[in-house]
């Protein structure tokens, strides 16, 4: 595999077709194919299910054909036997195939593609060259429309009833991506059912398309999708006035669903494990990402319809939970790297080897290469010069290390894309060739280069050169640097005594390590206290019971309660907190932190909520479920009021689970007393992913839903009859009143705003207050600051299955730290030279890291290397220029600047 150049002859030989199979984005036509995927090398890949060679003993002509000897198919008849302790079920799904069931014409347009495809046409590396073209004639269009729920909440196909969760988002993604890289005016408009924008700072994306990008939403169903009188596609619908609309299209795309796939539902029949009528895999609340085999663990969309963010955070408590079965034999089976010891280049001259990324066509397609490459072998101290196809290709990777042997290179330039991601994969590859990682340099000529200015390759290639130039100038000047190494204290710091909280502190202590808990209420539980029963009707309280007994039991687990922290000090691996608890203080020594501080439910002030007992809260109906659920007895009617506090200019974000909750709430009351009136007002529905089920199960129980209009008046009053509650139908367009003995506000899901821990941890919270992780989708539980984790409604809105699962992943990265006895710290960080420090305090006080402090002996500035992230501030801030920020000196810096000028 390592051997593929992705040519393609394998595939233009494969003499086996296969029709509307579709894996990574690709419509695969041939037995044998290339995957393709963004910044990923290239890759053949072979379908066992249609492979003449592997069914009949045929054919071969791949591995014939193929120019480098990739193909083996010995290799792939070959079987092995592993020993596991564990097995983790991360088969994912794969694509709806529109064409199955052809409503609106896909396999008879060219023009009307699936979600994927057209994430192709806009990829670089795309059929077009990331040109936005029309598949039919190749010219640019004017008018895209994308179609919502193809292939999901569609029970006419049979196993298709739940939603994707994930189309609407991306519908939203590739129409603003359409508009970046149209030319001229390009009108795109999304036709949806509901808008299910629910993650975080999905719904501020949703409102940058319509507000700042001028997408249209339009509420239909659609009817039929024929052709105009230019072949152009017809789209026939009714719009929210009830008024009949057709409007022509230049591109269709049909946001298709997820589905599972024959080989996942075969896997999991051999391993006995239960799947759920769709065929994903049968799971509970209160265990996420366990099967109903022991020993068998499952994540990512195998379980359930889910997007990039909460699949990575799915795998993370996978590897947590399998782990909690494997801790005991941890490191016996453990397997050290040999590095090879580093050549000291100490006093030779620079030989440097500069590797040139064609990134596929999405630097290529763009730049000159073959000229940047003759412009680079002229450059001073320039030894080598090569082009790669993909350098970060695992053969690009053994390559780049032989040849820094062969050539005695002693810096190295990558010119590619981010470092970002790409980074320490390069560094990797100096150690594996014996050189300093950080005798290295990656220029982003993709990035800030070939992307941005691909409709001006002449230039995008002269800054290129620029770009080159300016890295190899600081790469001469580039001295080996060290890394801190610093031990680990193995006991665990766990902010929050909620369900989030018990369940990271209670992994840590199953595998083996001290745990704090730190509640600053007087008991452990949090918001689940108030709750009753999942969407999946599970007993919350049962559960929670049992989960409070097992932490207070465990001798590895010491809760405080009534405490909050009063002090921080310290890094990764060595932290120490100070406490307060019923105002005795005491300090924690612990090597890492969670966050699971919760967030609580708004109090409104609109609705006239707190002038009738009449009026509660989602979570107040649901308290009164648990503790009083014979107080609902004499209710005959109900209104239930959706996003009330969320959604607005102050909150612009989706509280996630309000949409759920009620209609669990309503569809209970129905059961109770089917007599029962009971509404729901909403502005649009989402209960995401497999949670359609219960929408459709309130729908058929009678449960009434009401689409109001948000953008006019809304007004409650009170009385002895009953709250009445006047809005306006966005169906009917008209004024509309429903009197009921109860109207419950779904209120939302609010942050402690300004949160000390932010400031304690040095840790950031997101414009709305919620904590903000290390990267969405890379470090989805991390936080920048090393040794931090968050999880829970601290982090965002979200269930009780979604927070445990997510406190199962912080425990999990937790234990990466903790199971090492010492971790090294990077060494691109800031140094003082201390004969030249004023000590003015300025960079004690610019830093938002806490990594320079004053030195009691001397009174002088320095660095705490765990602390510090690079970013600097300290550097630029210092007025006497008595710091030096090691990677990025002043001289570097400077080298660069000069070639800028030439």
């Amino acid at each position: 595999m390592s051997k593929c150049i992705a040519c393609g002859l394998c595939t233009e030989k494969c003499p086996a077709k296969v029709d509307n199979e579709y894996e990574s984005g690709l419509v695969k036509r041939k037995a044998i194919y290339v995957k393709y995927a963004q910044a990923v090398p290239l890759k053949y890949a072979i379908d066992d299910r249609y492979c003449l060679k592997l069914l009949k003993g045929k054919c071969g002509l791949c591995e014939k054909k193929c120019p480098t000897g990739a193909i083996n198919y010995k290799d792939k008849k070959k079987g092995r036997t592993l020993n596991v302790g564990a097995i983790v079920l991360a088969q994912g799904t794969k694509a709806f195939d529109p064409a199955t069931n052809d409503t609106y014409g896909y396999a008879k347009n060219p023009d009307i593609v699936t979600s994927l495809e057209f994430e192709r046409i806009l990829s670089a590396s795309g059929p077009y060259g990331g040109h936005l073209v029309r598949p039919s004639n190749h010219e640019e269009p004017k008018k895209i429309a994308w179609i919502q729920c193809v292939g999901s909440r569609d029970e006419h196909l049979g196993d298709k009833g739940y939603c994707s969760a994930v189309c609407c988002t991306y519908a939203v993604k590739e129409a603003m991506l359409a508009k970046e890289h149209s030319k001229e005016f390009l009108d795109t408009a999304v036709f949806y059912i509901d808008v299910r924008t629910f993650g975080k700072d999905f719904e501020r994306y949703y409102n940058r398309a319509k507000d700042e990008h001028g997408v249209r939403f339009v509420k239909t169903k659609l009817a039929t999708v024929d052709k105009s009188s230019d072949n152009k596609p017809l789209l026939r619908y009714v719009d929210d006035t009830g008024a009949r609309q057709e409007e022509a299209f230049d591109i269709v795309v049909l946001s298709v669903g997820l589905t599972t796939t024959a080989q996942g539902r075969e896997l999991a029949a051999k391993l006995g494990v239960s799947l759920d009528r769709y065929g994903f895999a049968a799971t509970n609340s209160f265990n996420p990402v366990e099967t109903d085999q022991p020993g068998i663990f499952v994540c990512g969309a195998f379980a359930a319809p889910k997007d990039i963010p909460s699949s990575v955070i799915d795998s993370s408590a996978a590897a947590g939970v399998a782990g909690n079965l494997l801790s005991p034999a941890r490191k016996t089976l453990t397997r050290t790297v040999e590095i090879p010891s580093q050549t000291d280049v100490r006093g030779e001259a620079n030989r440097i080897g500069v590797f040139l990324c064609c990134c596929g066509t999405n630097i290529a397609g763009v730049v000159d290469m073959e000229n940047l490459l003759e412009y680079t072998k002229a450059l001073p101290d320039v030894a080598h010069v090569e082009k790669n196809l993909f350098s970060c290709s695992q053969d690009s990777q053994d390559k780049m290390a032989k040849i820094i042997a062969e050539q005695k290179l002693n810096r190295i330039v990558v010119a590619a894309c981010t470092p970002k991601t790409h980074e320490p994969l390069f560094q990797e590859t100096l150690s594996n060739a014996g050189l300093n990682k950080y005798l290295f340099e990656m220029v982003n000529i993709r990035n800030q280069d070939s992307w941005v200015h691909k409709d001006v390759p002449d230039k995008a290639t002269a800054k290129a050169r620029d770009l080159v130039r300016m890295s190899v100038a600081k790469a001469a000047l580039l001295q080996p640097l060290s890394e801190p190494v610093l031990t680990i204290d193995q006991n665990a710091l766990v902010i929050g005594g909620g369900v989030a909280g018990m369940e990271a502190a209670r992994m840590l202590a199953t595998q083996g390590f001290k745990t704090y808990i730190v509640e600053r209420s007087a008991h452990l539980g949090g918001q689940a206290r108030s709750l009753s029963r999942t969407w999946r009707d599970e007993d919350i309280q049962a559960y929670l019971k049992q989960l409070i007994s097992e932490v207070n039991n465990n001798s590895l687990i010491e809760v405080f309660t009534n405490s909050s922290l009063t002090a921080v000090d310290g890094f990764v691996g060595n932290f120490k907190t100070t406490i307060s608890t019923d105002g005795k203080a005491q300090t924690l020594v612990h090597g890492v932190t969670i966050v699971a501080c919760g967030a609580s439910e708004l109090v409104p002030d609109s609705y006239e909520y707190g002038a009738d007992k009449r009026i509660v809260t989602g979570l107040e109906l649901e308290k009164r479920m648990v503790t009083d659920p014979d107080s609902l007895n004499s209710v005959n009617s109900a209104v239930f009021v959706q996003c009330v506090g969320s959604r607005i200019p102050e909150r612009p974000y989706c509280s996630k689970v309000c949409c759920t909750q009620s209609i669990k709430n309503a569809l209970a009351l129905k059961k109770k007393n089917p007599a029962r009136k009971v509404f729901v007002l909403y502005r649009d529905m989402r209960p995401y992913g497999l949670r359609e089920e219960l929408y459709r199960e309130a729908r058929m129980a009678g449960v009434v839903f009401v689409r109001y209009n948000f953008d006019k008046p809304f007004e409650v009053t009170h009385s002895n009859k009953g709250v009445t509650v006047s809005f306006t139908d966005s169906i009917l367009n008209r004024k509309m009143a429903v009197t009921s003995d109860l109207l419950v506000l779904a209120s939302a899901i609010t942050p402690e705003k300004e949160n000390p821990l932010a400031q304690l941890y040095k840790v950031s919270q997101n414009a709305d207050g919620f904590f903000a992780e290390a990267h969405v989708k890379l470090r989805p539980v991390d936080f920048a600051t090393d040794g931090v984790f968050v999880c829970g409604l601290a982090h965002a809105p979200k269930s009780i299955d979604e927070s445990i699962t997510q406190a199962q992943a912080a425990a999990a990265r937790a234990v990466t730290l903790l199971s090492r006895e010492t971790i090294s710290v990077p060494g691109t960080i800031a140094q003082v030279d201390t004969p030249w420090c004023s000590s003015c305090g300025v960079c004690v006080s610019i830093c938002p890291y806490g990594a320079p402090k004053f030195d009691e002996k001397s009174g002088k500035a320095q660095i705490e290397a765990s602390l510090c992230k690079g970013c600097g501030l300290c550097v630029a801030s210092c007025r006497s220029g008595a710091i030096h920020l090691n990677g990025f000196d002043g001289n570097q810096i400077l080298a660069m600047v000069e070639m800028v000028m030439e």
